[in-house]
Parts: structure tokens; sequence; C-alpha cells
């Protein structure tokens, strides 16, 4: 892999996770998340080896399955009490929501077994 585009990428992952991080609404929360799905995906299947490309492929799935849970989690706690703001999480079906989608999106158990 070319030195400038490993670079580009590792630097596109601190901004994703720089931009979660310090993000107070929703939809910024979201786009950091998707600035390092598709800034890892590049690096784990740079090796061109069939399990190297199923990993990356798994990935994808579970992180885009995650992140249209977080997406419907938000939209119900918009719903229901009309911000969107990230401090202001209080119907339970949303918790349960972006609760189950944090845990696919870090691999925790039991959504641990796609986890690369």
């Amino acid at each position: 892999m070319n030195p400038y585009a490993k670079l580009t990428f590792l630097m596109s992952l601190m901004l994703g996770t720089t931009i979660t991080a310090s993000s107070n609404h929703w939809v910024s929360a979201w786009a950091g998340l998707e600035i390092n799905t598709l800034a890892i995906i590049p690096l784990i299947s740079k090796s061109h080896h069939p399990r190297a490309i199923e990993a990356a492929i798994k990935y994808f799935l579970v992180q885009a399955a995650a992140s249209t849970l977080l997406l419907f989690s938000s939209m119900i706690n918009a719903w229901h009490t009309g911000q969107w703001d990230i401090t202001q999480l209080n119907h339970p079906t949303s918790s349960l929501l972006l609760t189950t989608a944090i845990a696919m999106k870090l691999g925790l158990v039991p959504f641990h077994f796609w986890f690369p």
C-alpha cells in the first residue's frame, strides 16, 4: 500500500474518532463513525487475501447494520422528545437500540463473532 494512502487512512481514523467524541448531535456522531468505517476497510483488505476480503465485507455489513440501528434510535428519540441532542436520550426503546448499535460497532459480546 502506498505510504501516502496509508497516512490518509490513519488520519481519517483520527479525524472520525475526534468528530465522534466531540459531537453533540446524532448526525455528527454518525458521520464520525462512518468516517472510521470507511477508513478502516481498505486497511483490513490491503493484503488481498481471500480471508482479508471476507473480513472486510463482514465488517462493512455489520457496521452498516449498526449505523442503521443508530440512526433509527436517534429518530425514535427525536420523535418522542422533539430534540436531536445526544444528552436527551430519555426513551427506553431508543436507549436499548442505541446500546445494541454501539455494542455491534465495538464488537462486544454477543456481537463479537464477526470481529476480524
